[in-house]
């Protein structure tokens, strides 16, 4: 086994493709996960235009390209998941049946410890670093939507009918109701990402979008488009005006669902909800196979979900100082925040308390 580490920018077409075919071969080798477009090679080298220390290490067998490992590198050697905070599924992408040893594979990439938080399933070489599980809603379109909205009927009838008629509610009160599935106007996005930093900071989040290289990532990927990836804007108009918007990654049969938000002037029309399942209809129109919605518990999630994927977080590492420190810093952190998110006394507390100071920070 040969292990070749490039910048981003540094990988051959013929490597490019190469990664592209694992993708576009993963489910009939009975590795959907892998399918996943936070896996895919148009989104490490997105990160690498927009972060320094992104890194692809390239394994070789006889020659031939087997497994692609996008990664991001501290100077101290500390690695972290490429997009780490923003990407919705890591691993190694690989051929079928390729085993690997995680410690070499650090070793040559000069990692004393790699971190993830959305280990896809299947990468047991990982896995063994993982502290836990959680599980990523999936909706289920692959039959077509007419079948998941029966199965969404069945399952969650009351959500189902109030957000149907919440639709029909919108287009008589503010205008005919409009889908668009793949919005191409720039602009757009630019509403998009200002109601979502306004939500973020509404709530008492940290606003992503003011993370320049975030911000330069998703415009990025707003441009990229080719035959087995693209970045995709959902927009529901009203009145023709956008009410919501929806921004993620399409690739093979995933659409990862990442940046959704809505005008809060029209709230009381569920109009992210609304969103969704006109997604969900896209989607199915498109021959896609499945909405990731992503790790996390909100209650629109457990409600538009067919079934779960797992993906794990955790962290590899080789016998090295460095590591050590790393886990004895970010370990506390982590068992933390996944206690308050665990239990819903403390969640409810939690959000609560963010959402005031949301408020706080609105008034100042």
């Amino acid at each position: 086994m040969n292990i070749s580490v490039y910048r981003p920018g540094e990988l051959t077409a013929a490597d490019r493709a190469a990664w592209s075919a694992l993708q576009s071969r993963a489910v009939e080798d009975g590795s959907p996960q892998l399918a996943n477009p936070f896996l895919a090679p148009e989104f490490a080298l997105a990160v690498g235009r927009c972060r320094h220390g992104a890194r692809i290490a390239v394994v070789r067998e006889e020659g031939e390209p087997v497994a692609f490992f996008p990664y991001q590198r501290s100077p101290m050697g500390v690695g972290r998941a490429i997009g780490l905070g923003v990407s919705d599924a890591q691993g190694l992408i690989h051929r079928p049946g390729f085993q690997w040893d995680a410690r070499e594979l650090l070793l040559a990439c000069g990692l004393s410890v790699w971190e993830f938080d959305h280990l896809v399933e299947g990468q047991k070489p990982f896995e063994v670093g993982a502290s836990g599980s959680y599980g990523s809603p999936v909706v289920d379109v692959e039959q077509g939507f007419d079948s998941y909205l029966a199965a969404l009927r069945k399952q969650s009838p009351k959500f189902t009918r109030t957000t149907l008629a919440k639709e029909r509610k919108l287009g008589r009160d503010v205008g005919e109701v409009r889908y668009v599935h793949d919005e191409r106007d720039p602009a757009v996005l630019r509403t998009l990402i200002g109601w979502k930093s306004a939500q973020y900071r509404r709530t008492g989040r940290s606003d992503r979008f003011a993370r320049p290289w975030i911000s330069h990532l998703v415009e990025q990927l707003f441009h990229t488009r080719s035959a087995s990836f693209a970045g995709l804007l959902s927009v529901l108009y009203a009145g023709g005006r956008p009410v919501a918007a929806h921004f993620g990654l399409r690739s093979g049969p995933v659409l990862a669902c990442w940046f959704p938000a809505y005008d809060p002037a029209f709230a009381k029309y569920s109009p992210g909800l609304v969103l969704h399942l006109r997604m969900a209809e896209g989607a199915a129109a498109a021959g896609m196979a499945y909405l990731d919605l992503g790790r996390g518990e909100k209650a629109y999630k457990n409600s538009l979900k067919t079934r779960e994927l797992s993906v794990s977080e955790g962290w590899v590492t080789r016998h090295h100082p460095v590591a050590l420190g790393h886990r004895v810093r970010r370990a506390p952190v982590r068992a933390l925040r996944n206690t308050v998110l665990a239990r819903p006394e403390l969640f409810e507390r939690a959000d609560r308390l963010l959402k005031r100071m949301g408020r706080f920070r609105a008034g100042s």
